[in-house]
């Protein structure tokens, strides 16, 4: 794809509008990070490409509607994100509660999610500037690689184990 020049303020073009609506889900490096572009039910999402949590990729992930948030559910181990915030949802009983009724709760933002806007028909991706550690954050970049490597070898390992 060709490299546009970006407006100020780090935006980066990340492809028209109707292409990347008719495709779906899009693929992108941006600055070494790479992010997942999601067009959903009228909007579109950007977000870490590698589940927070053993570096499943996002991209073939089923999207559900959870406890009124848009998810999208890692394949490999169906952990559920919030495409909009990158908070991680699970379900849950309170044991104390009798009967048991399980509900939704949250682990808090696990994934990094960044800004998506469109002009006059170019999508753009702002990267997050949240400086702080997002666990998505373990498997980006070149160590990324090594880590999602790990990670797929010691599942095998244990798959050929049982």
């Amino acid at each position: 794809m060709e490299e546009k020049e970006p407006p100020a303020g780090g935006h980066h073009f990340v492809g028209k509008k109707e292409e990347l609506i008719e495709a779906k889900r899009s693929f992108r490096t941006i600055e070494g990070r790479d992010v997942l572009i999601i067009y959903h039910q009228g909007a579109f999402y950007a977000l870490d490409s590698y589940c927070y949590h053993a570096g499943g990729i996002l991209q073939n992930g089923d999207i559900e509607d959870i406890n009124g948030k848009l998810c999208i559910i890692c394949p490999k181990h169906k952990y559920k994100i919030s495409l909009a915030d990158g908070e991680s949802l699970y379900k849950a009983s309170d044991p104390r509660v009798k009967p048991p009724v399980p509900k939704w709760y949250s682990k808090g933002v696990k994934q990094r999610t960044h800004t998506i806007t469109e002009t006059n028909g170019d999508v753009y991706v702002k990267l997050s500037e949240v400086s702080s550690w997002i666990e998505s954050d373990y498997y980006q970049g070149e160590k990324g690689k090594i880590e999602r490597a790990n990670a797929e070898a010691e599942e095998k390992e244990e798959s050929c184990n049982r």
